[in-house]
């Protein structure tokens, strides 16, 4: 039976009795199925395949970050795994053997694939079970920045990634000598699943930097009640931290010496991919302003930063030009816990200063949804508690929602937490401008309005209060090439950087709809909102969720169906 003859549902159910839980994830189904001893130990760092047809095989084995032991995941052998570098307009056949005890897959973020080779199991394919192999085969339609990993079991956490980057049919638009991937992920020696059970047990179990009475924190007596009464500190940015991740630059740790050669005065390309589990970063080289120039994989109108802040999934691409010996690429986590560090060294072993850490940033009443503008105020007029939610009526109200935004404003202007009063040139959404036109730019025939919505204390997380355990039958469904509005309303306290897979949106940034930069994430800011239009013209049924791993393991994804002529 070839593909065309087998409908996008009728696709899962053929994989047999053995795909029955398929509807319902390995990692929505919250139990671990690592058994796994020994294994040969994982290298660190990436080499790279080409060609038309690749081989990769997903093992795992002991992996030491800065003395730090613990077992990972590895494509190739290697963590990340390889560089795949691929030709806009070629095709390819990637057969993927798993040698782990468990099933795994891999899910080729933002690349433009038919639905049944996307790599989710449960929505796209039943997944590659112990012992097999899966071919994936699809032609290259674009050029870009892209990266790659599992979507089964929390594999992502232990090291199952890797970058991807597909050359252009043409010419470059950014003329450069070097071409480098800087890949930021993290390290920790904890299993995933004991990690997701104990932030069920209690969210801020690895958040080291919890307010008191007596620190040095710029609140006033009456913050502290405020924030007290709401069970929460101000300090509350990231679920998992520094005290527990050992974050990374292409696999290595902060004191491992990632270098980046160059001689002065050339033109260097970096690609910056954020492959993490968990982690925003915040990433600056001091001294050395950085030209974005792609954004997601997409070529943006050429704009000067000294910062930028690149959520879980995104991709940057800059220009630099660094002229001085050294200098040192700093990315530091959104809460401050902790940084990657590389260098981009004129000769071996040249370094710059590292920058001392910046002070945790704070929650404030606009991340709550509430009194933007007034600054000062303390007043909790504008926030719902659960037991007075006043929510729209297709939210579902219920255990799984703790609290609501009732004043939700765009956000799309806003550069992320820890960066609004610096001094220097920080990117925000609203400085984005696609560089090729787009190529529809029809007005949207409807707005879809989604609620990001959570129990942060019982670490529950969905859309418009349903898990996504209770919605598996209930996708989101678009006509073939409709035109629609998505409207993100951000009812948590904390950032959701937001990823459809199988097509790319336009955020709604005061551009003209011909150059609203095309995304597949979107950063969705506490108490806020984002908007994008989206051309439904990938038939299928594809993942929409937060790329936080254990927010999408908590229950905030949703799928997507996109009707086609052959459905």
């Amino acid at each position: 039976m070839s593909m065309s003859d087998i409908s996008r549902r009728g696709f899962v159910r053929a994989a047999g009795a053995a795909a029955g839980l398929a509807a319902v994830p390995a990692w929505a189904q919250g139990h671990s199925l690592h058994a796994m001893k020994g294994g040969a130990m994982i290298r660190v760092g990436f080499d790279q395949v080409s060609g038309t047809v690749i081989d990769l095989a997903v093992g795992h084995g002991p992996r030491v970050v800065q003395g730090r032991k613990g077992h990972g995941v590895a494509v190739n052998g290697s963590v990340p795994g390889p560089l795949i570098r691929l030709k806009e307009g070629q095709n390819v056949r990637l057969n993927v053997t798993n040698h782990l005890s468990e099933d795994t897959s891999i899910h080729w973020h933002g690349l433009l694939v038919p639905f049944h080779m996307d790599g989710v199991p449960g929505i796209s394919f039943p997944g590659i079970r112990p012992g097999q192999t899966f071919s994936y085969e699809f032609p290259i339609k674009q050029s870009g920045t892209y990266w790659y990993h599992s979507h089964s079991g929390l594999q992502e956490q232990q090291g199952h990634y890797g970058p991807l980057v597909i050359d252009p049919a043409g010419a470059e638009p950014a003329d450069y000598d070097r071409d480098y991937i800087l890949l930021l992920s993290e390290f920790t020696p904890l299993h995933p699943h004991r990690i997701m059970d104990r932030l069920r047990k209690g969210e801020g179990y690895f958040n080291y930097q919890q307010t008191a009475w007596a620190d040095d924190y710029p609140l006033s007596a009456a913050d502290r009640r405020m924030w007290a009464e709401m069970r929460m500190p101000a300090t509350d940015i990231a679920d998992v931290t520094g005290s527990t991740y050992t974050y990374l630059a292409n696999g290595r740790g902060p004191k491992e010496g990632m270098e980046f050669a160059f001689n002065p005065g050339e033109r260097i390309r970096l690609r910056v991919i954020n492959g993490s589990a968990m982690t925003f970063f915040n990433l600056r080289i001091p001294g050395l302003p950085m030209t974005v120039i792609a954004s997601d994989g997409q070529n943006v109108a050429p704009v000067e930063v000294d910062e930028f802040q690149i959520g879980t999934a995104e991709t940057y691409d800059v220009i630099i030009r660094p002229t001085a010996d050294a200098y040192t690429i700093v990315a530091e986590s959104m809460d401050r816990s902790g940084m990657a560090i590389a260098t981009l060294a004129s000769r071996p072993g040249a370094r710059a200063a590292i920058p001392p850490p910046r002070k945790p940033p704070l929650l404030d009443m606009g991340d709550m949804g509430m009194n933007h503008g007034d600054g000062g105020s303390h007043s909790m007029e504008g926030m719902k508690m659960r037991d007075t939610l006043l929510l729209p009526p297709d939210v579902k109200v219920g255990p799984g929602i703790d609290m609501v935004a009732m004043q939700p404003v765009d956000k799309l202007g806003d550069p992320g937490l820890g960066l609004r009063d610096v001094e220097h040139r920080v990117l925000n959404y609203r400085m984005l401008a696609a560089l090729e036109p787009n190529t529809d730019t029809r007005e949207p025939s409807r707005l879809l309005e989604l609620h990001l919505t959570g129990n942060m204390e019982r670490y529950m997380w969905s859309f418009d209060g349903e898990m996504y355990s209770a919605v598996t039958d209930k996708p989101l469904r678009f006509a073939h090439k409709e035109r629609v509005r998505v409207k993100l309303v951000n009812n948590t306290m904390m950032a959701h950087p937001i990823h459809l897979h199988g097509m790319f949106f336009t955020l709604v940034n005061g551009e003209a709809p011909a150059h609203q930069p095309r995304k597949s994430v979107v950063i969705v800011q506490p108490g806020a909102s984002a908007t994008f239009d989206l051309t439904a013209d990938a038939p299928g049924d594809w993942a929409f969720h937060c790329h936080l791993l254990y927010h999408m393991h908590g229950g905030m994804m949703q799928t997507v169906t996109v009707m086609g002529p052959e459905a």
